[in-house]
């Protein structure tokens, strides 16, 4: 680190490595490292932390805490090109799979919406009203898994949506993402529909995350998967490099939209 951290937007992405990497850094550790004094390091963590890109604590800092609105509710109808251009390359990849299981959020219905007119019969089993209803016309066979639903994620949760879940076999687990952190892993701020969520994953042939950029190097509270349990990454070119080479070197393949 030292040869390459000499200037210090260098210095600051070589810190933003070492976060991704370790999931979290220590400042003195980190003023050895690059060669330079413990006020220079906590200076940069300042300035990354006030720019967003890291949580400060004492000492060091932590990932950044997801900053998407934690109810479906206040997302829907924000659509964006990324989320767009995000969702038609999700739904590019899975347009021969024949049975795909869904989560909820609005990365994932923007993904249902385009495949409900790509013409492929398939078997959706989802968590999402919302994606249920966007497939109802779609040819083959949708299936909402049962149980209460929480209101902020506007899924199904509890044992009866798992149990529903475990009795399908998908070839591949479609999950968005609060956050996803190389060393956290895939984060939502729901107990509930993480759950259900780490169910959908174990069962699936492979899983799938499709998220925007902005929520890769954050964290919320419930973790649903580890970061090298994600077969693929579909996200767009605004991500950040240090989370995504440490998610390449996990063995994700990651999937930039155009």
């Amino acid at each position: 680190m030292r040869e390459t951290a000499v200037l210090p937007d260098a210095r600051r992405e070589a810190i933003l490595g070492a976060l991704a990497r370790d999931g979290r850094v220590v400042a003195t550790e980190l003023a050895g490292a690059l060669g330079v004094s413990d006020d220079t390091v906590r200076r940069d963590l300042d300035e990354l932390a006030a720019a967003g890109r890291v949580r400060r604590v004492r000492g060091g800092a932590l990932p950044a805490a997801a900053t998407t609105p934690a109810r479906l509710v206040e997302r829907l109808g924000h659509g964006t090109p990324e989320k767009a251009a995000v969702a038609a390359r999700a739904a590019a990849l899975l347009s021969d799979e024949d049975v795909v299981s869904i989560c909820g959020g609005t990365t994932a219905l923007a993904i249902a919406q385009l495949l409900a007119v790509d013409g492929h019969a398939r078997q959706v089993i989802t968590t999402s009203p919302d994606v249920a209803l966007a497939l109802a016309d779609a040819p083959g066979e949708v299936l909402l898994a049962g149980g209460r639903i929480e209101p902020d994620s506007r899924t199904t949760v509890g044992a009866e949506a798992v149990d529903a879940i475990r009795r399908v076999r998908a070839g591949v687990a479609v999950l968005g993402a609060c956050s996803l952190h190389p060393a956290v892993g895939l984060t939502t701020y729901h107990a509930g529909e993480a759950e259900v969520a780490r169910e959908q994953a174990r069962c699936a042939g492979r899983l799938m995350v499709a998220t925007e950029g902005s929520k890769l190097g954050s964290t919320a509270a419930h973790v649903i998967a580890r970061a090298d349990d994600v077969a693929q990454l579909v996200t767009e070119s605004s991500a950040p490099e240090a989370e995504l080479a440490a998610l390449r070197a996990l063995g994700v393949d990651v999937v930039i939209a155009s």
